[in-house]
Formats: structure tokens, sequence, C-alpha cells
């Protein structure tokens, strides 16, 4: 009688824990942040910062991409502690920042690639990101090769003030040198404990290239993706995500193998006046419909 009635009494209690508590046994798992990379408003940002990066908050970015950083011009007339402060205002952080690094791959001093690490620091960075090549610094696959050793060289900079360096590709990387590309040359001489990539997830797309393939042969390196789409009838503009012809479902079952940490959406191209519609359009997709 007593095993009864002491059963009865837990059951009872457990009944009653969930009662006033039904909340705790189906608490959602919290969606992975969704981030702009701000080159996405170059028209409009420049004019005012701080009301942009506001409208930005508003729509549900959490995270941000800056851009074209300098000493001199800093990040849009805010130096990096007052441009950290306004993204923390606005409950946004800026994991990476693209840093223009066509001199320190040319063999210049480190300075410059030195007043980005300090920078990054004071604002919180995670990534030093290489946002392009210049012409004349890639004509070849020695070219690359060269390239390739310089990102090692700044990766151990970075590494030494607790940054990783990462690579961000466009579609010239993939041209052929041979039975390589350029884009092959610099994921197996770039040293993969030190060097990541932010895969353009558009160029790949443009260029032809399966994203999955790049996944399996070289898992865990592409720590962050570009969310870019492309118009289904001119494959040389963007469209909003989730809207144009990139199979984005397809490529994000792969994130693990990848190994990504960070999502940006990005539109390089204007196709349209409403930028700020354009970038909540495509934050709905990924919300909703990837992450």
């Amino acid at each position: 009688m007593n095993s009864r009635r002491t059963f009865i009494k837990q059951t009872g209690l457990i009944a009653a824990a969930v009662a006033v508590a039904p909340s705790f046994a189906c608490t959602p798992v919290a969606k992975h942040p969704v981030g702009l990379q701000l080159y996405s408003l170059r028209d409009i940002i420049k004019n005012d910062i701080k009301g942009i990066i506001e409208k930005v908050a508003a729509i549900g970015y959490k995270e941000v991409e800056t851009y074209g950083y300098s000493v001199k011009d800093k990040f849009w007339g805010l130096d990096a502690k007052a441009f950290s402060n306004l993204l923390k205002a606005n409950g946004m952080v800026a994991p990476s920042g693209h840093y223009g690094m066509d001199n320190f791959i040319a063999g210049k001093n480190s300075d410059e690639l030195k007043s980005y690490i300090e920078a990054a620091n004071i604002t919180g960075g995670e990534y030093v990101t290489v946002p392009y090549l210049g012409d004349s610094l890639r004509k070849s696959a020695d070219d690359y090769k060269k390239i390739a050793a310089k990102l090692n060289e700044a990766a151990v900079l970075c590494k030494a003030s607790g940054l990783r360096l990462a690579y961000h590709n466009h579609n010239f990387e993939f041209t052929k040198f041979g039975n390589t590309t350029g884009y092959e040359i610099l994921l197996t001489e770039t040293d993969k404990n030190l060097v990541d990539f932010e895969m353009d997830l558009y160029w790949v797309a443009r260029s032809g290239v399966d994203p999955l393939s790049l996944f399996k042969t070289h898992q865990h390196r592409f720590t962050m993706w570009h969310i870019k789409d492309m118009d289904k009838t001119k494959n040389d503009l963007n469209t909003e995500v989730g809207q144009g012809a990139v199979d984005f479902k397809s490529i994000f079952s792969g994130a693990k193998m990848a190994g990504v940490k960070h999502y940006f959406v990005e539109h390089e191209f204007n196709y349209k006046p409403d930028e700020l519609g354009s970038i909540k359009t495509s934050f709905n997709y990924v919300h909703n419909q990837l992450l």
C-alpha cells in the first residue's frame, strides 16, 4: 500500500512540475545568427552610419562584416572603439572585416596589416579577411603559391594577436592552370591550422563549381559564407536570397562538413533602389528557410 501511495505521490509531483513549467520541456533551439556584409549598403551607409546600423539591427541581423577600414577613414568616420560601441548599443557584433591586403601580399611592410589587427581586436573581431586580389598579383600558378605563402605569413601575425586570417573568393580563383586552379593552390598551400576561407556562394555557383565537393575535399576550412543569390536570367546580377538560381538548401546540407560558423548575406550588385527592403527580404529567407 505504501509503495502504491508513493508511486501516486511521485506521479502527481511530476505532473505538477510539467504543468507549472511546460515551456521548459519545449524551449525552441536558438537559431544561428544571420549576418550582413555591410558592402551591401555601400551607397547609403557612408551618409548615416549610426542610422543604418540601427535599421540593420531592427531587421534582425545580429552580426555584420565590415569593409574599407583604413587608419585615415576609419569605419565610416568612426574610430574602432566608437564603432564597437555603436554595434553593442544595437545588440550586434562584427566577427569579420574585409581589409585590403594587396600591399602586404606584394611584399610591402606589415604596418598596414598591424593597423587592421589593432582595429579588429578593438571591435571584438575574430577574422581579418582578405577580400580581393589585384590583377597583377595573380597571373600564374606560381603567383598563387606566392600569395599562399604571404597568407601564411599574415596568419601568423593575426594568430599572435588572437585573430585568424580568412580568404574570400570571387570567380577568378577558379581559372585553370594546367590541371589545377588558383583556388585549389590556395587551399593546399596555406596552413589549415592558420588560414580559413570565406566562401562566396554566388561566385562559386557562377563558376560552375560544386561547393559540396570542395567541402568534402577540404573539410572544416570554410568557416564563413557569403550568402548571395544569382539572377535567374542574368548571372552577372544578384537578386534577393531565395529568389534566384542558387540551390542554397542543397549547399546548406554540407554546412557541418564545411565547418561554417558565420553566415553573411551580401548584395554585391545594385539591382534595385531599395537596399534596406532587399536585405530584409534576404534576411527573412535565410532566417526562416535555411537556418
